[in-house]
């Protein structure tokens, strides 16, 4: 059977996990400025038809990210490493002309640009995951990349309101907020494009990464769509939660009774990034890919259980405070959320030693996510009969425990019925092709 990688990590490749994780924190924390800024904006008064302005943003701008995401599917599993930073650099200047156009386009028909907007953003994680995955370290990178977007919601909704307080127009917030992460987002994406492959010693302990063509795509969604599709339920579910939170954050803590002011935002989610980073990045030092995958279930199910904890309280009428409550709450959101990221997938490749990559997987269980997520956005008005955005927040809280805690039973029961045989057949297949070999990173199956 293959043993995961003993060998200890050179001090360049250490050095060049530390350069990686900050060019790619850098990237995607960046990006989030040219998506999230306008969310702070109230638009008060302002509707369009029946229905209010700052819905029919949220909503347009969530249906470019999703369908970008739908296509990412195809495109960020077939894209080549040389690509990357050159298909980077040209989404983030059109994110950043559509928000141009929406500052100066009248605001019948301005929702486009944000739709525009979306779409070019919507591949970018993905993008940048493929310069981090497939490594020794992986699990610390991609905690670090998934630290940036819990952080950067927080931050650039702060930038947002403080240039709204500098007296710029809700229309323009958008782009001038975003044209100040631009410079540094570019600078960013160069450094990444010069982070090496990984390395042989990577690729034994992880398994090659590989673009995948359409039969190697439904080969391993037809082989393993049991356990696929109950993660993709799990990543379903807390993603409608989890965006609820990050983009109606103005009207939670005002629901909660809490004074909102612009640092409100980014102190709270700094807290929430410390413990999903701490909890998720130290995935890395598991070594056996078995044991790494079966504990990021636990990591799963630890986050929703601390949901399910803040939820029995506020039932029983304590109510805790609108700052702890957030705090806890994106806490056991971002738990499960981010395992999938960092480890759930990037283990699961390692153990099967699937051919294929992370984006892949990641894409087609954030189209999921995202189009759930439109279709809430959509009826969130009906839904809101009470008006009271936190009564639709607990209820949904609820929904999701429930449904997420089934669908991690169904994995554990397919792992012990169905998946270990898979791991063992295919350690026991790699052995017999590097035998043959005597090339580690040969060892791979379909």
């Amino acid at each position: 059977m293959i043993k995961p990688s003993t060998s200890k990590l050179r001090s360049q490749d250490l050095a060049w996990g530390i350069i990686a994780v900050v060019a790619a924190f850098g990237t995607y924390f960046c990006t989030y400025g040219l998506r999230k800024p306008f969310t702070v904006a109230a638009y008060e008064n302002q509707f369009l038809g029946p229905w209010a302005l700052k819905s029919v943003l949220v909503l347009t701008q969530v249906a470019g990210y999703t369908l970008s995401k739908i296509i990412g599917i195809k495109v960020i599993a077939e894209m080549r490493r040389g690509r990357r930073a050159l298909v980077l650099c040209g989404m983030i200047a059109a994110a950043e002309a559509a928000l141009i156009l929406f500052a100066v386009t009248p605001t019948t028909w301005s929702f486009v640009f944000l739709f525009v907007n979306g779409l070019m953003l919507g591949m970018v994680f993905g993008l940048v995951l493929g310069f981090l995955e497939g490594r020794r370290l992986t699990e610390a990178l991609v905690a670090g990349l998934c630290a940036s977007f819990i952080l950067a919601d927080g931050v650039t909704k702060s930038v947002g309101a403080w240039v709204l307080q500098a007296g710029v127009a809700e229309a323009w917030m958008p782009a001038v907020a975003g044209g100040l992460f631009l410079p540094p987002l570019l600078v960013c994406v160069g450094v990444l494009s010069r982070v090496p492959p990984p390395s042989l010693d990577d690729q034994k302990a992880r398994h090659e990464r590989t673009p995948m063509n359409s039969r190697q795509r439904r080969s391993v969604l037809r082989r393993y769509w049991v356990t696929l599709g109950s993660v993709t339920t799990i990543y379903l579910m807390v993603t409608i939660l989890r965006s609820f939170r990050a983009d109606f954050a103005p009207e939670l803590w005002q629901a909660l009774g809490a004074d909102v002011v612009p640092s409100t935002f980014s102190r709270s989610e700094m807290w929430v990034a410390f413990g999903v980073l701490v909890i998720n990045g130290a995935a890395v030092l598991v070594s056996n890919n078995v044991r790494a995958f079966l504990t990021s279930l636990v990591t799963c199910g630890l986050g929703l259980a601390l949901i399910a904890a803040v939820l029995v309280d506020q039932a029983s009428g304590k109510m805790l405070p609108a700052f702890p409550f957030m705090v806890l709450m994106g806490l056991g959101l971002y738990l499960p959320y981010v395992a999938i990221h960092t480890t759930v997938f990037e283990r699961f490749l390692a153990m099967t030693r699937a051919q294929g990559n992370i984006g892949y997987l990641m894409y087609v269980v954030d189209a999921a996510g995202y189009l759930g997520y439109v279709v809430t956005l959509a009826v969130k008005d009906q839904i809101l009969a009470s008006g009271d955005a936190v009564v639709f927040f607990n209820r949904f809280g609820l929904a999701t425990v429930c449904v997420s805690a089934v669908c991690l039973l169904i994995i554990a029961i397919r792992y012990r019925f169905d998946l270990a045989g898979d791991v063992a057949d295919t350690a026991v297949d790699s052995d017999l092709r590097m035998s043959h070999s005597g090339n580690p990173a040969a060892a791979t199956t379909s």
